[in-house]
């Protein structure tokens, strides 16, 4: 245990503090002795020194020794500048020494060595001790090892830095709203976003657009703390293009700040949305599912290019059998011996006519397997644009589309129902590349009924005479001349489709600017 001794200066400044140590609480004038304040100070757990006006060690207490290092041998006497690394900026002495030539007190920090040369910093308080005539007699310091909380303060804030670094360089836009929905912090990608969202209006106008077409998720987050995560959404921005973002929303409790929250803690929940622009994936994504329906379109297209030119060798190989047929029957039923020879060349004739036939019939690929299933029609209307864009493009077409907001699905076979709509369109787009056309519009509606969903495919091109308008869906008939390379097989390929989904498609006589065609297909489960 510490020997405590007061030297003869000590005893003085003791004295000193004593005799005006009077409480103004007792009116008695209770009075404490010096023993009673150097036992305060000898144990106060900062370190506390005393000095005379050159900086020279009086007295030290118990944290002092135990901070520094040193004993209360070893430093009385000693200049304070024995704790000094020489490494603090003169300029900060410079301010010590000034406030206390001011007779005020002075407090920042230092940079100490300890007696085993191990560095501190020092959180240092120095202020003058001043007697009844206001001379300055004695500089009591008082000091404590600041390095932890300076560390702990330094990595807290490199840890700000580091994060405030990374969230703001950062693609994804991210924004922290408060409970009254105001923006708390944000970062340059969610600034530049909300600008093209909402342009010339403040930032939380880009929250509110978020916020809409986030919806319920969006509500459920603010109301029931349901966080959400990879959820899609498309936003309108600048030229009325049409962007893709996925979104991660949660909530984060903050504590109140205030002294008087200390032990009754406020809490309120933020929310964190972060916004991944997702536009350039999509259209990749969509590059590749085009590429896939292509080719898938193709394979179809073989298939039903080789099923079309068997069905029209066996359509007119049936011709001259069916002649055959009926001379074979007018022979046989004559009884001319003469005709024997002629009716035995034609019985081997419609025998060989049969056979091929049958060969034909047999050689015939057989069409793509496929189930039925809900499908949007809105979607492959969309898709079947997609993959005629190019003859669209070429042929300097404007397309007009006009989808159901809500359109029921229909359960049908998605591959021959696309066929079937790229069919109507590469139709219509053929009517309109005529040059006589000036005017090439092209309109897509789709509407729902009670029980059906009605798509139009409407264009500017010459139209259909109405006396054609039924024998168009017959096979092999086309409006076009022979050498144009058309099969006659597209409108009646369009009406076996609508057949097997229990449709019905016509051409609308009443129309007379160009063709609308309107298909039809019921709404729920048919065979």
């Amino acid at each position: 245990m510490r020997k405590v001794r007061m030297t003869s200066e000590q005893a003085e400044l003791f004295a000193h503090v004593s005799d005006t140590s009077i409480s103004a609480a007792h009116p008695e004038g209770v009075l404490l002795s010096e023993e009673v304040f150097f036992q305060a100070v000898e144990h106060c757990p900062v370190a506390v020194s005393i000095t005379d006006l050159k900086a020279n060690i009086l007295y030290v207490n118990r944290a002092f020794t135990q901070v520094t290092g040193y004993s209360e041998d070893e430093v009385l006497g000693k200049n304070e500048s024995i704790l000094s690394n020489h490494t603090t900026p003169r300029i900060v002495y410079q301010a010590l020494w000034g406030r206390l030539a001011q007779q005020k007190s002075w407090t920042g920090m230092l940079l100490n060595r300890r007696k085993d040369k191990r560095l501190y910093l020092a959180e240092l308080t120095v202020a003058p001790v001043i007697n009844e005539d206001g001379e300055a007699l004695y500089y009591l310091g008082m000091h404590r090892d600041g390095s932890d909380v300076h560390e702990l303060e330094q990595k807290v804030l490199n840890q700000k830095l580091m994060i405030e670094a990374v969230v703001n360089s950062a693609p994804v836009a991210v924004v922290v709203l408060d409970e009254f929905n105001r923006i708390v912090s944000s970062n340059p990608s969610y600034r530049r976003l909300a600008t093209e969202l909402a342009p010339q209006q403040p930032q939380e106008a880009g929250v509110q657009v978020i916020r809409e077409a986030l919806g319920d998720h969006f509500q459920q987050l603010l109301d029931e703390r349901k966080g959400f995560s990879d959820h899609e959404i498309s936003l309108a921005s600048g030229g009325g293009r049409n962007r893709w973002f996925t979104c991660f929303g949660t909530t984060i409790a903050i504590k109140g700040e205030k002294a008087d929250g200390f032990f009754d803690q406020d809490i309120r929940d933020y929310v964190l949305l972060m916004i991944n622009d997702i536009t350039d994936v999509r259209k990749r994504q969509e590059e590749v599912h085009l590429n896939a329906l292509k080719a898938l379109m193709a394979e179809e297209d073989l298939v039903q290019g080789m099923r079309e030119t068997v069905n029209a060798a066996i359509h007119q190989l049936q011709g001259p059998v069916n002649m055959m047929e009926t001379a074979v029957n007018i022979l046989q039923r004559r009884t001319d011996s003469r005709d024997s020879n002629l009716l035995a060349a034609l019985e081997d004739a419609l025998s060989a006519g049969r056979d091929a036939l049958s060969n034909m019939t047999a050689s015939m690929p057989a069409p793509l397997e496929e189930s039925r299933k809900p499908v949007n029609i809105n979607e492959l209307l969309r898709e079947a644009m997609s993959l005629s864009t190019a003859s669209l493009l070429a042929n300097g077409i404007t397309v007009e589309w006009q989808p159901a907001l809500h359109l029921p699905a229909v359960i049908g076979r998605e591959r021959r129902l696309r066929s079937m709509f790229r069919q109507l369109i590469d139709n219509a787009i053929e009517a309109m590349s005529e040059r006589s056309v000036r005017v090439r519009d092209l309109v897509i509606v789709t509407s729902a009924e009670k029980d059906c969903v009605t798509c139009e495919i409407r264009d500017s091109g010459p139209g259909i005479a109405a006396e054609l308008r039924v024998k168009v869906f017959e096979p092999f008939f086309s409006t076009k001349s022979g050498g144009q390379g058309c099969r006659g097989m597209g409108l009646p390929m369009v009406q076996d489709i609508v057949t097997d989904h229990a449709g019905t498609v016509h051409i609308d006589s009443n129309w007379t600017s160009g063709c609308r065609m309107i298909v039809q297909l019921p709404i729920g489960n048919h065979r």
